[in-house]
């Protein structure tokens, strides 16, 4: 499947009294490249909200492997790990930019639903997009 690469900055005010980013912060972290991820695609989540198609984390799984702190600059390698009709499960890899020191990894499920929650199919331009050739 497709892999991305996006660039996140730790900021100030996400660290703790350690100087060390708050581990909370990676679920924004991997949203924030998961949002990229399918920009990139061509999909934007606005657009898919527009149409009434609503794309909601329905499983969050996160290791931390070292830490990441205030101005580094993490790279977040995002992929798709498996595709189903209504659900697809992306896998996340936050790395230290320069020297690649793997900082966290994250498996994230979203299901795909309507403006009710009800389940959905994944639109047919969304699930060819992220089934796509390999990278």
């Amino acid at each position: 499947m497709k892999e991305d690469i996006a660039e996140v900055r730790v900021r100030y005010a996400e660290t703790d009294r350690m100087g060390v980013a708050y581990h909370a912060h990676f679920l924004t972290y991997f949203e924030m490249a998961r949002t990229e991820f399918l920009r990139r695609l061509g999909t934007a989540y606005r657009d898919l909200e527009d149409r009434g198609v609503f794309l909601v984390v329905v499983e969050a799984e996160c290791r931390y492997l070292s830490p990441a702190r205030y101005d580094d600059v993490l790279e977040i390698a995002t992929s798709v790990e498996r595709l189903r009709p209504t659900r697809v499960d992306f896998r996340q890899k936050a790395r230290l930019k320069g020297d690649g020191r793997a900082v966290a990894e994250a498996r994230i499920v979203l299901a795909c639903v309507d403006r009710t929650g009800r389940p959905r199919a994944l639109p047919p331009e969304v699930k060819d997009a992220l089934a796509g050739p390999r990278a």
